[in-house]
């Protein structure tokens, strides 16, 4: 069975910082481009960063902020976010890209201002 795990998330000041991790077991994602994606309360999902082979990209509300990166050896994707903002409070859910059927329960980040 394909999972997507996410982990990392938790509660943060405004200003702050973490690091969310996305480890994928069943199978290798290392030939696939990923993303990660957020979804705040009463909002669709939306795209938040993404990585491929050889670039990265983001979304502009997070752009200078969040970094994307990914270790093929651990079959793992990270999101490194600094200087938090309240309006990133969401549940953050990582997928490949283009999205496919492997959902999670995603982790919890919220942030107080």
């Amino acid at each position: 069975q394909v999972q997507l795990v996410e982990s990392g998330g938790g509660l943060v000041q405004a200003g702050g910082s973490l690091r969310l991790s996305c480890t994928a077991s069943g199978r290798t994602f290392r030939n696939y481009a990923m993303g990660w994606f957020r979804q705040a309360p009463g909002k669709e999902r939306e795209f938040v960063a993404g990585i491929n082979w050889s670039a990265t990209s983001y979304a502009d509300s997070v752009k200078g902020r969040f970094t994307i990166s990914r270790d093929n050896a651990k079959n793992t994707v990270y999101l490194q976010m600094n200087n938090l903002k309240p309006e990133d409070t969401a549940v953050y859910y990582c997928n490949t890209r283009p999205t496919g059927d492997y959902w999670g329960q995603g982790t919890q980040v919220t942030v107080s201002s």
